[in-house]
């Protein structure tokens, strides 16, 4: 195979589409269920596609578009199928319902999404009994099978998940008692406050966590404590609030074991790969994009970042690294690109300069809210990008334009934030 694509959403079937658009043959997308269209399938609420589609869709209608669009263009798919076994040499196997296949691709794009992070990760203390879920499990139970997980909820974590399962289940009739969060301010999109919470009058506790729960067989509540600037539960604070269902939106973590296994270089900070302006990791020929590199806000950027991922796998393969004078990423240092005061991740992370590029995207996150805020961008230290905002939030991720200075030599790139921070 020229290309093989491992996973099946929004990111894959992107990098799909547009692979067969730039020409390429023998395009294959490898995908562990027997469905494509990944984490859309259960997102039934509407606000995906208006950068891509110009027009409001459901997730399943946005996974639609993309997956008959992939068919039309004659994409390859492997449905079923679990890839366990990855080589740097890009030699791939994979248990498939025939049995144990072995190829090797041309090059590879790692599109496997992120997965939730489940209460082992967190801790909590209490009995195991039924009840506790993550915010995409109960997700998935509404959505596509019908089932409510309970009637009276909590929900920990602030993240877009958790925010419009808050919202699902109050529309099913379910009592939302709140959402509490660890952190000073929401890990979700504002637009996501606003609609599901405050539309519905579902109270939002800041700096607040579950310290532990009750009940054996079945979930009968938990306790909550606000906590202090260091994190920590203020126990002599805590109050016991009956439930019998809790919802975990504690973040996610991008797939990346099979990206370990072959030596990709992973950052410590999102727990995806480190990539250059081309999504190439330090493995040559193997790709990385969507939540699977970084975790997005929204679905059309994920489409975005895969369409650049396969348009340079499609000319790695072709042998076209240099073309129009552009440098092979391994023939030439790159620009190491940090991230500098307020900012918490950079995608990417080094930068390769191309004459065909007029114009590179940096995606990061500020490490705190900040009003009244100045991202600053620099080139070695000279001021290549100044940007004003009113105010700069960790829940949604920022994508800056830069030009970097010609016929300058640049050791680094850094993204600063400054402001006042709230």
């Amino acid at each position: 195979m020229n290309l093989a694509i491992i996973g099946g959403g929004p990111a894959g079937l992107s990098a799909a589409i547009r692979a067969r658009e730039e020409g390429l043959d023998d395009v294959w997308v490898i995908e562990r269920h027997a469905t494509l269209g990944g984490i859309l399938n259960q997102c039934i609420h509407h606000g995906f596609g208006l950068h891509i589609f110009k027009e409001e869709l459901t997730g399943p209608e946005y996974a639609a578009r993309l997956i008959d669009r992939s068919v039309q263009l004659g994409v390859r798919f492997a449905l079923g199928c679990m890839v366990v076994g990855l080589t740097p040499e890009r030699e791939l196997t994979y248990v498939s319902p025939k049995g144990l296949v072995q190829e090797r691709a041309g090059a590879v794009i790692l599109a496997m999404g992120c997965r939730e992070r489940a209460r082992g990760a967190l801790g909590i203390p209490g009995g195991r009994g039924i009840g506790v879920y993550t915010a995409g499990t109960a997700q998935a139970l509404v959505n596509m099978k019908g089932i409510m997980p309970g009637k009276r909820v909590v929900i920990l974590g602030s993240g877009d998940i958790g925010l419009i399962m808050a919202r699902r289940l109050t529309l099913e009739g379910a009592k939302v008692i709140g959402v509490f969060e660890i952190m000073p301010h929401s890990g979700g999109l504002k637009r996501n406050i606003a609609q599901c919470l405050n539309d519905y009058d579902i109270p939002l506790y800041l700096s607040h966590t579950v310290i532990r729960v009750a009940g054996a067989k079945r979930l009968t509540g938990v306790w909550v404590a606000p906590v202090d600037d260091k994190l920590q539960p203020l126990y002599e604070e805590e109050r016991f609030i009956p439930c019998d269902t809790l919802l975990l939106s504690v973040g996610l973590i991008p797939e990346n074991e099979l990206a370990r296994t072959i030596g990709v270089s992973l950052s410590p900070a999102t727990g995806g790969a480190l990539v250059n302006n081309r999504l190439e990791t330090n493995i040559p020929g193997v790709f990385a994009c969507g939540n699977a590199l970084h975790v997005h806000d929204l679905v059309d950027y994920v489409t975005r970042e895969a369409y650049e991922a396969a348009e340079w796998a499609v000319r790695y393969v072709r042998n076209e690294g240099n073309i129009n004078g552009d440098a092979s990423p391994h023939d030439v240092p790159a620009i190491p690109v940090k991230s500098l005061v307020g900012v918490r991740y950079t995608v990417p992370a080094s930068i390769i300069p191309e004459r065909r590029t007029p114009a590179y995207t940096l995606s990061f996150r500020s490490d705190a809210v900040y009003s009244d805020a100045t991202i600053e961008i620099f080139a070695g230290d000279e001021i290549i990008r100044t940007i004003n905002k009113r105010i700069i939030v960790p829940g949604e991720m920022e994508r800056v334009k830069i030009a970097l200075p010609e016929n300058k030599k640049i050791n680094e790139i850094s993204v600063t934030i400054r402001g006042v921070l709230c």
